[in-house]
C-alpha cells in the first residue's frame, strides 16, 4: 500500500530461507527498511472512496460501492491481479499502479519523482486519466477521507484482510472503520544519506507529524463509529485500531533503525501465510492469538503453525505494521488525510520542503518541539487546540520559505493562512466561488 522509491544501485539482494535467529531477523529489518543514500527522491499515493451508479441529492457517498468485477473491466490492464489476476497490471503512463483497498477505496501509488513538481504533475496526468477509466462503469472517485454514508462492508475477499478484519474486530470497532470507510494522502521520502541523518529526518517526521494532523485534518463525520467530536475520525481509527502495531514508542529511540527492527520483531503477528496462499475457509490466515513474530521465531509457535518463519515471512510480517511513518527502504508519511478536490499537492510540498536540508530538518523539528506526542489531541481537536494551530501555521510558514518554486510557496502560504484562521481544507474549498472549483485542474 505504498509507492516504492528504488534507487537502482543500491537495489539489495533479497535472502531467501530459514532465519536462523533474531539477531538475523534485526539485521535483515535494518537493512532493507532503511536504505541509505543521498535523500534525492519523493512519491505519493492517493486513495480515494468510491461509489457506483448516479448521484444521489442526500449525499456524494449514498450510492453503492462498487462491483469487484465493474472495477475490474473499467481499469482494463490496469486493473490490480487482486481483483483480476490474469491482469498484467500496468503502471498508467505518469508511472502511478493501480490498488484496491479492502472497502473498494482505489489508489495511485506514485513512481518516484526527484522533483515535486515532477510528482504531482505524474499524478495529476494519472488521476484524470483514472477518473476517465472508471467513468465508463459509472464508477465515481470521492475525495473523502472518511465515509460519513455508508456502513464499512469488505468488498475485497482476500485471506489477509480477512484475517486482519478477524484481528481488528477483537480489539473494537475501528479495524473495519479504517480497512473500509477511509482515504489518505501518503508521501513517501529517501530515509537520508547515513545513519545520523536518518535519525534526524525520522525524528523531524514523528515531531512535526501532530501539527500536520490538525492542519490536514478534514474528516469529522464516519458513519458507525462511537460518538465523539474528532476533527480526523479517519487518523481516530488508526490511533484506536491496535496500539502495538500503529502507535511504536519511536520518540524514545536514539536509533530509529536499530529501534524498529526490534519493535518489528514484538509486535503481534497479524496473519501467517498459508502454501499457495490457501485459505481453507476455517483457521485460514489467522495467526495464533498475542504471539509475535519473536515468539514464532524462538520456536515458540511451532505446534500452532508447524515450521519456523523465512525472510518471505518476515517481509510479509513487515506490510502489517502501520505506525505513523513506516520504514519500508524509503520512509512512508501515513498521518494525513485524503485531501479534498486536488489539494494533495499541498502536503506533498510541505513535506518535500521542510526536509530539503538538515538545517531545515532541524530548525522545524525545534518548532514542533513542544506538541511532539500529541496526536490524539491533534486528531481530536485539529486546529481549535491554540497551541497546536500556532505551531501548525509556524511550520507551513517555514515550508513556504524553502518551498522548490513559487507556485508550492504560494500553496503552502494559502494553506499557512487557512490554518491562522481556523478552517479545515474542505472548508476553505467550500468557500471557493464554483468557478474556481471546476476550475482546478
Amino acid at each position: 500500500m505504498a509507492v516504492t522509491l528504488e534507487h537502482p544501485e543500491r537495489v539489495i539482494a533479497l535472502e531467501h530461507g530459514e532465519l536462523s535467529s533474531r539477531a538475523a531477523a534485526e539485521a535483515y529489518i535494518e537493512k532493507i527498511c532503511f536504505k541509505l543514500g543521498p535523500p534525492t527522491l519523493i512519491g505519493a499515493e492517493l486513495e480515494w472512496l468510491t461509489v457506483q451508479g448516479e448521484c444521489s441529492p442526500s449525499g456524494p457517498l449514498a450510492a453503492p460501492r462498487p462491483q469487484l468485477t465493474a472495477l475490474a473491466d473499467a481499469l482494463g490492464p490496469y486493473a490490480p491481479r487482486s481483483i483480476a489476476p490474469d491482469s498484467p497490471a500496468l503502471s498508467l503512463p505518469g508511472g502511478s499502479r493501480v490498488t484496491i483497498e479492502p472497502g473498494g477505496q482505489i489508489e495511485l501509488s506514485s513512481a518516484p519523482f526527484a522533483a515535486a513538481s515532477q510528482l504531482c504533475e505524474g499524478l495529476t496526468a494519472d488521476a484524470r486519466m483514472l477518473r476517465d477509466l472508471l467513468e465508463s462503469r459509472s464508477i465515481r472517485t470521492v475525495s473523502a477521507a472518511a465515509d460519513a454514508d455508508r456502513r464499512p462492508k469488505r468488498v475485497l475477499r482476500l485471506p489477509r484482510y480477512r484475517a486482519m478484519e478477524e484481528s481488528f474486530g477483537g480489539i473494537g470497532p475501528f479495524g473495519k472503520l479504517m480497512m473500509c470507510n477511509t482515504a489518505a494522502t501518503q508521501v513517501s521520502v529517501d530515509a537520508g544519506a547515513d545513519r545520523a541523518e536518518v535519525t534526524a529526518r525520522w525524528n523531524a517526521l514523528y515531531i512535526i507529524g501532530p501539527a500536520l494532523v490538525a492542519a490536514f485534518a478534514c474528516s469529522p463525520e464516519l458513519r458507525g463509529a462511537p460518538v465523539g467530536a474528532w476533527a480526523s475520525q479517519r487518523m481516530r481509527t488508526w490511533l484506536r485500531l491496535d496500539y502495538a502495531r500503529t502507535r511504536p514508542a519511536a520518540e524514545s529511540w536514539p536509533d530509529p533503525v536499530v529501534g524498529y527492527a526490534r519493535w518489528a520483531l514484538d509486535v503481534p503477528l497479524l496473519c501467517v501465510r498459508r502454501p499457495d496462499g490457501v485459505d481453507d475457509g476455517e483457521t485460514g490466515w489467522a495467526a495464533p492469538p498475542g504471539a509475535t513474530f519473536a515468539d514464532w521465531l524462538s520456536g515458540a509457535l511451532d505446534d500452532e503453525i508447524g515450521r519456523r518463519p523465512d525472510f518471505g515471512d518476515l517481509d510479509y510480517h513487515l506490510t502489517t505494521l502501520f505506525p505513523p511513518v513506516r520504514a519500508s527502504g524509503h520512509l512512508e508519511i501515513r498521518y494525513l488525510d485524503a485531501q479534498p478536490d486536488n489539494d494533495w499537492t499541498v502536503p506533498i510540498h510541505v513535506f518535500d520542503a521542510l526536509l530539503s536540508s538538515p538545517a531545515v530538518v532541524a530548525e522545524a523539528s525545534a518548532v514542533a518541539a513542544p506538541i511532539a506526542g500529541r496526536w490524539l489531541d491533534a486528531a481530536r481537536c485539529g486546529l481549535a487546540d491554540p497551541e497546536i494551530r500556532a505551531v501548525a501555521v509556524e511550520l507551513l510558514t517555514l515550508a513556504a520559505a524553502h518551498a522548490a518554486s513559487p507556485a508550492a510557496a504560494r500553496e503552502i502560504e494559502s494553506a499557512a493562512e487557512r490554518c491562522r484562521s481556523g478552517r479545515t481544507p474542505t472548508a476553505e474549498l467550500a468557500s471557493q466561488p464554483a468557478h474556481q472549483q471546476q476550475d482546478r485542474p
